[in-house]
């Protein structure tokens, strides 16, 4: 217990350039910086002293955001392109690939080529510790867009919307979520009865505003840590941890002493999108047993049921002059049934950080990191060498907390513990961190985001260094 209480206050005290500038006063009301002057023969120069220098930016002008278009991908297996005006006050978001249904009819028809606009603001006074903060942060309120001939109208829950954080060259947070019904789908109902519906206030979002669309940056040695939903199993989530390598093709491998057998990111080699500046591979590995059904692989009038058709979508984000690879497996439902007499459900999705196998120190990725995880909550991590935690970004006090070690069996991929003793990973590359793990942190998944059946483990989460410019 001695050990916890101190590690939390370590946390707190390293947290404290994070809220206030130096010169005193409070996380929401900083006190002025005065510099102290002189006069007479006591000063070698005569006159004020130099002036102290001007504070540093989270995040690039209102313009320069405006400028940008931010591609990456979200825990619901969508690629996403997103504009945000902070002039106008609005925002432009693009589904690349999805597979979001629009309706809870159709499970089928998904968000896949829909753009919708709406508004944005900023998270209320007090929200977040700093002025400067919350000029960085936009709340996405409710967009709309035409889909299939029809209006679709985004989520939104004004208690937790979706919002991102913008820094420099990156953009991260949650961008809008869904209600999911497998019950409202005939065919979908057939084969897997008895599942909950489920809303998400927002899905975990991770993009960029300048990315590589040449496969030889993807060249090397990684660790990947992914984490996936099977909706027609009750939504449930799996984490996996893999070694992986890549040639200048885009071909996967696995490299000597891996833990896996195979590639869990890719089972084919990456192509180039014609859909925006990523690339695809079809028939994506699942980390999931695709869920049973109540009858043998086949219909009525011989309908065969087939468990594949899964796509993977790779974006190689560019951050702080590193490749930044994000991987999206988007799941497929086809109900319409093919010349093959077939139908597919392949409905595992989710997302995946990769980072380089490249042996970390520790110090070498220390700050404060903010994000969004698996509980459908924003969340701020603090490392500080061997310590870190996650802090609840309104108030910066401290929730779960875990430990570090640096021992690295494979390059690069830190060993965690929680102070329950759960286990995982953490991977960091170009300003950017990934984590799983093995058990219930910061209090679970966000009610508003969970149904009946919903497990708050594995624990899975993307963040960014908050890095003034």
């Amino acid at each position: 217990m001695e050990s916890i209480v101190r590690s939390s206050l370590m946390l707190a005290a390293a947290a404290t350039p994070l809220l206030v500038a130096c010169g005193g006063g409070t996380a929401s009301n900083p006190a002025p910086i005065t510099p102290a002057q002189c006069s007479g023969s006591s000063c070698a120069n005569q006159g004020p002293p130099n002036s102290a220098p001007t504070a540093t930016a989270l995040c690039p002008a209102a313009a320069d955001i405006a400028a940008n278009t931010y591609l990456g991908g979200a825990g619901s297996g969508e690629v996403v392109s997103l504009n945000i005006d902070p002039t106008k006050m609005t925002y432009k978001l693009t589904f690349l690939a999805s597979p979001i249904p629009v309706a809870a009819s159709s499970v089928q028809n998904t968000r896949a080529g829909l753009t919708v606009t709406g508004a944005v603001q900023h998270p209320p006074a007090g929200s977040l510790p700093t002025t400067a903060q919350i000029t960085c942060a936009f709340q996405l309120q409710a967009g709309t867009g035409t889909i299939n001939g029809s209006t679709y109208t985004t989520a939104y829950n004004a208690n937790n919307p979706p919002t991102i954080y913008v820094g420099f060259g990156v953009a991260g947070g949650g961008i809008p979520g869904a209600t999911v019904n497998i019950d409202g789908d005939t065919t979908a109902n057939l084969l897997f009865s008895g599942v909950a519906p489920r809303t998400f206030d927002f899905y975990p979002f991770i993009g960029f505003s300048s990315v590589s669309t040449s496969l030889a940056d993807l060249k090397g040695s990684y660790n990947a840590l992914l984490y996936h939903i099977l909706p027609s199993s009750n939504f449930a989530p799996a984490a996996k941890v893999t070694q992986e390598q890549y040639d200048a093709s885009g071909n996967c491998s696995v490299p000597a002493g891996a833990t896996n057998t195979s590639c869990a990111t890719a089972a084919n080699a990456w192509t180039a999108s014609t859909s925006g500046s990523y690339f695809d591979s079809t028939d994506a590995p699942q980390i999931e047993t695709p869920t049973p059904l109540p009858f043998p692989l086949s219909l009525g009038n011989n309908v065969i049921v087939s468990r594949q058709g899964g796509a993977g979508h790779l974006i190689l984000g560019k951050l702080n002059g590193a490749i930044v690879p994000v991987v999206v497996r988007t799941g497929y439902v086809n109900e319409t049934i093919s010349l093959s007499n077939q139908i597919a459900v392949d409905d595992e999705s989710g997302i995946a950080l990769l980072a380089p196998a490249t042996t970390l120190t520790s110090g070498a990725f220390d700050g404060s990191y903010i994000g969004a995880d698996s509980n459908f909550a924003y969340t701020a991590t603090l490392i500080n060498g061997q310590q870190a935690g996650f802090l609840k970004p309104s108030t910066m006090t401290t929730q779960s907390q875990f430990t570090l070690d640096y021992t690295q069996t494979h390059p690069g991929l830190i060993g965690v513990t929680d102070t329950q003793g759960k286990a995982g990973n953490l991977i960091a590359v170009g300003g950017l961190y990934g984590i799983f793990i093995n058990g219930e942190e910061n209090g679970g998944v966000t009610a508003s985001s969970a149904n009946s059946a919903t497990p708050n483990q594995p624990y899975f989460g993307v963040g960014a260094l908050i890095q003034p410019q």
